[in-house]
């Protein structure tokens, strides 16, 4: 331990040295993730601060950093309004570290939400989700899509401007699938990323973004699934299961996964936000289509009533069509030179972030008499996302039996989960399995679980 923190310190001495040749004063750490940290520094040059974005892999050459889809992702996309810009990228050759110089933000979209105890008004609502799908429209135009579009990528300056930030896990367009099948994390991930075999595209972007105008909308996130299985069964519960046909659509281009869902109708979005417009919900219902192929585009939600009359705080009026990005044209749209995937890279840090390193957790917020009374819930996300369905690492925070609202524990139950059967080869889920499986996670949060007396603790996948 000694010997690691002695090596950690002389590269963030080295680092320091060689920032300071390049004319920037490093500040202090703004947050920490798997495969990078954030730095605020200050440029000796004109004193303007920036974020610091330095990797933890060390690069062999200068043609392997030129390489990489963050980089070229930012070079081609850095002039839009709505994504974050890449000032300058620092790379030292002797010690092959590589830092990204970026704009400095304020927050993430988060930490903006994480501590509201009242609903943002609809209005600054509208801006936010307007200028984030203008910034996925103008990326997908131009060949990329983002692949983790969460709130913890969205960065926010002044409480008006917004920017799609992080593009470690972005990819081409023109690259033809299979892709890598755990990308995105879990909360905002796509039901093709979860029901298939890396078939998926820039739809998956549009999906995530539904997810994070439901959370912004209400304070909580739509999805939280501790796992794919109990991803997917949110989903039903809320939209309902998809039709036979798509689900064997889905089914077709997935190797191992043969899950049978029970019929169900699902709550529906417009009960989920009372408070929220009909425009509002039938744009999150678009955005959160099941079929990728007939969900919204980003295009398509940028003409939806929903934002009829209205101009994002960081589109300047003399730009013109949003929808043609910061110059009103677009150059021609090229295969990014990319290579594939780096085993590990799925998931990335959170960008700018004041708060701790993931993993954290996360207040989530109940709807009472139009406040949001707080109620611990773990976060997912940061680092690579988990390969198997074990969900023990998903819990964090306070069991919420500990929790008091008003004085009294709130007498919180969950409702008897319907049975997963299975068909063909892959998982073979019983009744009881899932019901064993579902009582174990309510035994983690604290909360009562009605288990049949035959269904045993422990059951596990076959």
């Amino acid at each position: 331990m000694v010997v690691e923190r002695r090596f950690r310190l002389d590269a963030d001495i080295s680092f320091a040295n060689y920032a300071r040749s390049q004319d920037y004063r490093l500040l202090g750490r703004k947050g920490e993730g798997t495969f990078s940290e954030v730095l605020k520094c200050q440029s000796l040059r004109d004193g303007a601060y920036y974020a610091c974005k330095r990797l933890k892999q060390r690069y062999d050459s200068q043609e392997s950093v030129n390489g990489l889809r963050e980089v070229q992702a930012m070079r081609r996309l850095g002039s839009h309004p709505n994504i974050v810009q890449l000032h300058e990228v620092l790379y030292d050759k002797k010690s092959g570290t590589l830092a990204l110089i970026c704009e400095l933000m304020d927050m993430n979209m988060y930490e903006l939400i994480r501590d509201r105890r009242n609903f943002l008004p609809e209005g600054r609502i509208r801006s936010y989700m307007q200028q984030l799908c203008r910034s996925l429209d103008y990326m997908h135009r131009n060949g990329i899509f983002h692949r983790d579009v969460k709130p913890e990528n969205i960065l926010i300056k002044q409480n008006e401007v917004l920017k799609l930030a992080d593009f470690g896990s972005c990819k081409s367009a023109f690259a033809r699938p299979p892709f890598t099948e755990y990308i995105s994390t879990r909360w905002y991930r796509a039901p093709e990323c979860l029901l298939t075999d890396g078939h998926y595209g820039l739809a998956m972007d549009v999906w995530s973004a539904g997810c994070v105008f439901y959370e912004i909308t209400s304070l909580q996130p739509l999805f939280p699934g501790a796992n794919e299985v109990d991803q997917i069964s949110k989903i039903h519960e809320v939209l309902g299961t998809p039709t036979a046909a798509l689900l064997n659509k889905m089914r077709s281009k997935s190797r191992g996964l043969g899950l049978e869902f029970p019929s169900q109708k699902g709550l529906g979005l417009s009960r989920l936000v009372p408070h929220a417009s009909a425009e509002a919900t039938q744009l999150m219902a678009a955005m959160l289509t099941y079929d990728p192929e007939e969900r919204l585009s980003a295009k398509g939600a940028l003409r939806h009533a929903f934002f009829t009359g209205v101009r994002s705080a960081s589109q300047p009026a003399q730009i013109g069509d949003p929808e043609r990005g910061p110059m009103g044209v677009y150059g021609p749209l090229s295969p990014l030179g990319l290579k594939e995937d780096p085993p590990a890279k799925a998931a990335s840090l959170p960008w700018i972030s004041a708060a701790k390193p993931v993993p954290r957790r996360q207040k989530r917020f109940q709807a009472q008499g139009g406040l949001a009374v707080p109620v611990s819930h773990p976060r997912g996300g940061g680092g690579p996302p988990e390969s198997s369905f074990s969900s023990a690492s998903a819990f964090h925070g306070l069991p919420l039996s500990r929790l008091r609202v008003g004085g009294v524990a709130p007498p919180l139950r969950l409702p008897p989960l319907p049975p997963l059967h299975a068909s063909g080869s892959g998982i073979h889920l019983s009744t009881l399995q899932a019901q064993a499986r579902k009582a174990e996670h309510a035994e983690r949060l604290g909360i009562h679980y009605p288990l049949p007396s035959m269904a045993r603790r422990g059951g596990k996948f076959h």
